[in-house]
């Protein structure tokens, strides 16, 4: 199973956390983690293993969103930051847009996210 995980930059440290919190399960599903390049930066430096694509704002969200379309991404966790105002708003609209024509799970807040990974 492959999850992606985002986190905008003032929701990356509740992502790390939220991650940590869960790793023991995370590793006993054998679950591989995709990320956003910067995302994917802190949660390696957590110890957290993960495949990172480009920064979201150079095209990391339409690289998620392109695994959610072609089927291999089976879980998206991104914690949008909805107070702050970010320029590739588009991809992330996409990115959730394809979640729901793939029946893709999408949780945008920790409180979602807790819910989907217990259901592992």
């Amino acid at each position: 199973m492959e999850i992606a995980i985002i986190a905008h930059d003032g929701k990356k440290a509740e992502m790390v956390q939220f991650l940590n919190q869960h790793k023991e399960k995370l590793q006993e599903k054998k679950i591989d983690i995709i990320s956003t390049g910067t995302t994917g930066g802190k949660v390696e430096k957590a110890g957290i293993e993960v495949t990172k694509m480009l920064s979201g704002p150079l095209g990391g969200d339409a690289q998620i969103a392109a695994r959610v379309a072609e089927g291999k991404c089976n879980m998206v966790i991104f914690f949008r930051d909805p107070l702050e105002k970010h320029p590739h708003e588009p991809d992330v609209i996409m990115l959730m847009r394809l979640c729901d024509v793939h029946d893709v799970p999408l949780a945008t807040n920790p409180a979602t996210a807790e819910l989907l990974v217990r259901a592992l």
